[in-house]
Parts: C-alpha cells; structure tokens; sequence
C-alpha cells in the first residue's frame, strides 16, 4: 500500500473527525431528540421572486435528515479521497450537513428565517473580507501584518468623523482608505526599512492607533457629537432583476455600494494574484526575494508598494463599521474584528478564495448567536457568542491542520544577506 504524505494524512484525519461529528449529530439532535415540535425556515425576505416561501418539518426529522446527509457527504469524500480526487464538494455539504442538523435541534418550535440569517454572515463578514484581503496582499509580500486592526480602526474613524462634517457618505468611503494606507505606511518603513520586528511593530502600530481614537472620541466626538460624529449610511441599492432571484438575490445584489466594493476587491486580488506579472513578483518577493532580486525586481519597493495597497483595503474595510453601519465612531469598536481577519488569512492559508471562505464561516457563527440569542433556544447565546473567538484559537495554533506561511513572511530583506 503507498504511504501517505502529511497532508494526506490530515486530510484522512479531517474526513474521520467530520464522519464521527456527523454520527454524533444523528444521536444527540436526532435519535436523542424527544421534543415533537416543528422548526420553520423562511426563504423571502421582500418582494424577489418566490421559489419557496417558508418549510416546516418536524425538528427531529430535520436533524435526522441533515445528518445522514452528512454521512452520505461523508462516504463521498472518503471515496473521493481513496481516488485521488479533491473533496472540497463533498466536505462543504457534510459540515453543512452537521450544522443545519444542530441548527433544526436548536430551533425546534422556532422560525428561523434563513435567507436572513445567509444576509446577515454576509454583512458581519465585509470588514473580515477586507481585513484577510489586506492580509493577503501583505504577507504573499513578505511582511507580517498585525496591525490590520489598527487599519480597520482608524478607517471607520476617518470615515466617520468626515462623513458627519461633510454630510456625505462618498467622500467617508474616499477617504477611509487613506486612513488605513496611513497606519500601513508606518509598518512599511519601521519593518521594511529599519527591518524592526513585524510583530512586535503591528501590536505598536494597534495600540497606538487604539489611543489616538479614543483620546480624539474624548475630547471631540462626545463633546461635538452633532458635528463631528452624527454622519450618514449607505442605503442599499438594489441590482435589477437579480436582487429577485429567489435566496441568492437578497443575499448578495441587495447590498450597499461598500459589499459590492468588497465583490470587486476579491476578484481583482485574486485574478491579480496569480493571472499577472505583478502577482508573480509578488509571491516571488514573499518566497524567494534573494532570486527575485537576482533577476531585477526591487523587491523591498515591491513589498512597500504592497503593504500600502494593503493599508487602503483594510481601511475601506473599516468604513463598514461607521458609514456602512450605524454612522457614528464608538471606542474600540472594530472589537478584535482585524484580528479575526488575520486568523481567517491564516485558515484560509494565504490564498484569496481561502480567506474569504474562512471569513464568511467567522461571520455566519458570529450572526447565528445573535439569532439564536433572539429566539430563545436551549444553547446560552454567550456560548454561541465565543465560537468565532474559538475558532480563530483553533486557526491561529494550527489545531486544523499544519499550515504553511509564505517562506519569507516576515523577514526583512537586505541585497547581499543570506535569507
């Protein structure tokens, strides 16, 4: 029998853990259940077209259901697997498999409105999205990027503080990014120049940024609070025809112009990354900068360009949490969200695609416990509340498999030095 590699064998694992959770999620929220009530999933939020309008199953039916399709995803993966296949598909629909059959547990006897709940992760994952993009775009570079936090910060307060002077939403989302490639310039030049420790220099540049704002809401924005932090929101634009498509179109065109920012973000980092000349020179600087160098690329005004990039992306990011939200600054209030990000970066293993699939599942446990909390259901919502603390633990100490960074994350390169 060929032995494995190390990824084969975590991937073996992972396809064992996700079997047993689904099995355990038959017993406890299935064959366990005594609870005769019905759970009931709407589908229609406002007038798009109607495909279903709402389903009511029984709950101990529900879970049933969703678990053994979770097994049977489950032995599709395994089979995949033994073939040399990719299980991607097959591992997507049995997690979702395992966390719908909790959620018909949880829920029994409530409405869940489930386009909602989708329309929901989707907005508390904006500043994720942009927090793991500016992470991308960074450390494919080569430097390590703490203070996306502090990027985060200080675009949603530039924005808001310039959104209530001027009264426009436009000119908070201008200027948001500047903010950011503000913070992102003073990690280029310490850690790119001075080749100061980038760890260190991120959780500097967070605190400092963390002072500044709160000293400036003090001293100005309660103070003034009419003037200075009282601005307005982006309102939704909806896209025709497609904001009708039945679920999808209220999830994703139905959306203010900040999500659809985001949308176009993605794809351009993303195709950018790895169809251009750009991004070769990019991952070549963040692995090899020694032969990148040798072949003529400057590769610390590559890095330095990058890193600003980075900046004004989590500082768009940031305009979210005031223009694209409630309006006005509150103290701290991105709340851990850039490094949240940074654990999705890390689960998503550098890659676009990755990180934008790890922030959504950050922001979906995020809105579930809030949802959750609202209907009432048997789980304490301050446990549900922890889940995306808990999963950025697990990311961030490799608890999901080993994870690679780019070879030369982190070190500052010097022509002439061995690396």
């Amino acid at each position: 029998m060929k032995a494995l590699s190390a990824a084969e064998r975590r991937r073996r694992r992972s396809l064992y853990v996700m079997a047993t959770l689904a099995l355990l999620s038959m017993i406890l929220f299935g064959l366990l259940q005594k609870s005769g009530q019905v759970v009931t999933y709407g589908f229609v939020l406002d007038k798009e077209w109607v495909l279903i309008q709402q389903w009511v199953i029984g709950s101990r039916t529900a879970s049933l259901l969703f678990s053994v399709i979770a097994l049977l995803a489950s032995a599709l993966a395994f089979v995949q697997f033994r073939a040399g296949k990719t299980i991607r598909t097959a591992s997507a629909i049995g997690s979702a498999g395992i966390l719908m059959s909790f959620l018909s547990w949880a829920a029994a006897g409530k409405f869940i409105p489930l386009t909602g709940l989708l329309q929901g992760a989707l907005l508390l994952s904006v500043p994720l999205i942009f927090g793991s993009m500016a992470g991308v775009l960074s450390e494919r570079s080569g430097v390590v990027n703490i203070a996306i936090e502090g990027q985060l910060l200080a675009g949603a307060f530039v924005s808001g503080v310039v959104a209530s002077l001027t009264h426009s939403t436009f000119m908070g989302l201008v200027v948001a990014p500047f903010a950011g490639c503000l913070i992102s310039t003073m990690l280029a030049v310490f850690a790119i120049n001075f080749g100061i420790d980038q760890i260190i220099l991120g959780f500097v540049l967070n605190v400092l940024v963390y002072g500044i704002t709160d000293f400036l809401y003090k001293k100005l924005l309660i103070p003034y609070q009419n003037t200075w932090n009282s601005g307005p929101t982006l309102s939704t634009i909806k896209i025709p025809v497609l904001w009708k498509i039945p679920i999808v179109g209220p999830i994703l065109f139905d959306q203010s112009i900040i999500v659809y920012l985001m949308y176009g973000v993605i794809f351009l980092i993303s195709f950018s990354l790895f169809k251009t000349k750009w991004g070769l020179r990019t991952r070549a600087v963040g692995e090899h900068p020694t032969a990148a160098d040798s072949v003529g690329i400057k590769v610390n005004r590559l890095r330095f360009m990058n890193v600003m990039i980075a900046g004004m992306v989590a500082g768009l990011g940031g305009a979210y949490f005031t223009v694209g939200g409630v309006g006005s600054f509150n103290k701290e209030m991105t709340a851990g969200k850039g490094f949240i990000a940074l654990a999705a970066l890390i689960f998503g293993r550098w890659t676009p695609w990755g990180a934008v699939s790890a922030a959504l599942l950050f922001g979906f446990a995020d809105n579930l416990q809030s949802v959750l909390g609202i209907i009432g259901t048997p789980i304490p919502s301050e446990f549900m509340l922890m889940v995306p603390y808990l999963v950025t633990v697990i990311a961030v100490t490799g608890f999901v498999g080993r994870v690679r960074a780019p070879a030369a994350d982190g070190t500052p390169y010097r022509r002439g030095e061995s690396h």
